[in-house]
Order: C-alpha cells, then structure tokens, then sequence
C-alpha cells in the first residue's frame, strides 16, 4: 500500500510538472579578471552564475504564452567582493509562428540583435564594437526590475524587424526605438534607430560578413546626446568593427575596436580565444586597453572558465 501510495505520488508530481511546463537554463563563469587602475587590486576574482526559470503555456490555436524570470549572481570585481544572488523582473511573452510579444522586463531593438554586440573578446565580454555608444537605449534587466515596456518583433527567412516602447512616466522621459536586419548569401545588414524625449537619439548601421572559418562586422552610427554646453563630448559619430577566426574546430579567435568622433568618447580594443572542451565547457579570456580617445587608456583583461548548463 505504502509503495502504491509513493508511486502514484511521484506520477502526479512529474505529470503536474510536464502540464506547467517549466524549464531551466543558464550558465556559469569564473576566473581572474584584470583592471589597470582599479579602486583596489588590479587582478580580482570574477564571476557569474545565471539561471533562466521559464515557464509556458500553448493555446490548441499554437499561440504560446511565456513568462521568464532570472536568477544571477555578479561579483564586484571593484572590491574584490562576491554578491548575492538576485531574482530580476518578469518578461512575459506571447508568440504565434514568426510574430513575438514581450511585455514587462524587456530588450530593445538595440539590444535584442547579435549584430548590435557583433564579437566581444573575453571571459566577461569586456568590450565591442559598440564601445564608442553613449546613448542610453532600452535593455533587458538581469539583476534588476527592468523597465515596464513592451516589445514587438517578427521574423521571416532572412528578415527580421522590431520596435519598442518604453513610457516613463516618472520622468517624464519616453523612448522607442525600431530595428530591422536581413540575410542574404554570405552577408548581412542591421540598421536600428532610437531616441528619447529628451532628444537625444541613436542611429546605427551593421554590415556583416561570413566566409568559411572567418567572420567580421563593420560597425558605424550616430548619435545626438543634446549635451549641455561645456559639456565633455561624446557625441557625434560611433565606429567600430569585430572578428572572429576559427583557428581549428575548438578554438575561436575574436577582435574588436570601438570609438567614436567626440574627444571624450571611449575608444576601446581587444582580442581574446574561445577554446571548446566539450560539454559546454571552454576556456576564454581577452586583452585589450580602454580610455578616453585623447586621453590615457588603462589595461583590461581576464582569463577563466565559462560552462552552459
């Protein structure tokens, strides 16, 4: 009886979690990371563990609604201090075929596109292409609620398209931005556009390229930041580009260089390896330097372990 009982137990609890159908995913990282100049020690401990919690349900229509929130925990490298783990705000989703809506703790046009980030070399990702933007654009919030927008996009073959719209009616300081990139042969084109209520906007353009084991983007934009006279200046237009090289069938070489035309944008470059042990598992760091365009730049690097669970 007793068996019977644990039994059906088990049974009722694994059909109620296939019924809410609630997954898990994420992955860790951790190593040494590098900083010329930093607060404290230049070398310090870095780390991060993050977990997806996604949880879906599908209409008899194929209309599936989700939600996501995210478990994740940073190190304060300043300090040389590890944080605690932190629950973030919820994105909750509605998506039929190739039409997608998010609503909540959400990305941006800027944000949501790989094309934006191109190749960024290091354990933390350290820097980009992008390294010379100073617009402050939409994006998803790990650690933090996020902000309460919402965000449409859809996708078909090649092409893709999205927009979003952030109300903020605290201070009074709105913003929407609108993106669109297509595939064709071995090439790709992003363009993306936004700007606030304070206006001030974002205009980017990306070309992408890929021929057997290498791939490369070249990165240009502009942006208006109505900066205040006086002002240290940072805008104007943004430049950049990213590689990548796949040395053999393990291991990835990346580069990126980003700056703008303003004297005080950040001009920033680096390279770094990606090398695969298998299962999820690789090596990865980077080196690079980072500083004011006309002014010093410091040494930034890092060296560790990064692991998809």
């Amino acid at each position: 009886m007793m068996r019977t009982l644990v039994v059906s137990t088990a049974l009722v609890l694994c059909a109620g979690a296939a019924a809410a159908q609630v997954s898990f995913s994420g992955y860790g990282r951790f190593g040494l990371g590098y900083q010329e100049n930093r607060t404290t020690e230049d070398v310090a401990l870095v780390s991060r563990f993050r977990l997806n919690i996604d949880g879906k349900a599908v209409t008899d229509g194929g209309v599936e609604f989700s939600a996501r929130v995210r478990l994740q925990a940073d190190d304060s490298p300043s300090v040389n201090e590890q944080n605690g783990a932190t629950l973030n705000g919820a994105r909750f989703s509605s998506i039929y075929q190739g039409f997608r809506l998010d609503v909540g703790n959400v990305s941006g046009a800027f944000d949501d596109s790989d094309a934006y980030f191109g190749f960024e070399p290091g354990l933390e990702e350290f820097t980009g292409q992008y390294a010379g933007v100073d617009y402050e654009f939409l994006e998803y919030d790990s650690t933090g609620s996020g902000s309460n927008a919402v965000f449409a996009s859809y996708a078909t073959g090649p092409f893709a398209v999205g927009a979003s719209y952030d109300p903020d009616a605290a201070g009074g300081n709105d913003r929407w931005d609108v993106g669109a990139s297509y595939a064709f042969n071995n090439y790709s084109v992003y363009a993306a556009y936004g700007e606030n209520e304070a206006e001030q906007s974002l205009l980017v353009f990306v070309l992408g390229a890929e021929f057997d084991r290498f791939s490369g983007n070249l990165f240009i934009g502009d942006e208006d930041l109505n900066l205040a006279a006086g002002a240290p200046e940072t805008d104007g237009m943004v430049y950049g580009a990213s590689l990548g090289f796949d040395v053999g069938a393990a291991t990835s070489i990346l580069a990126s260089y980003g700056s703008g035309d303003g004297d005080a944008d950040t001009e920033s470059y680096a390279i770094g390896v990606v090398h695969d042990l298998g299962g999820g598992v690789s090596l990865r760091g980077g080196i690079g330097a980072e500083g004011p365009k006309n002014g010093s730049t410091d040494v930034i690097g890092d060296f560790g372990v990064h692991f998809n669970f």
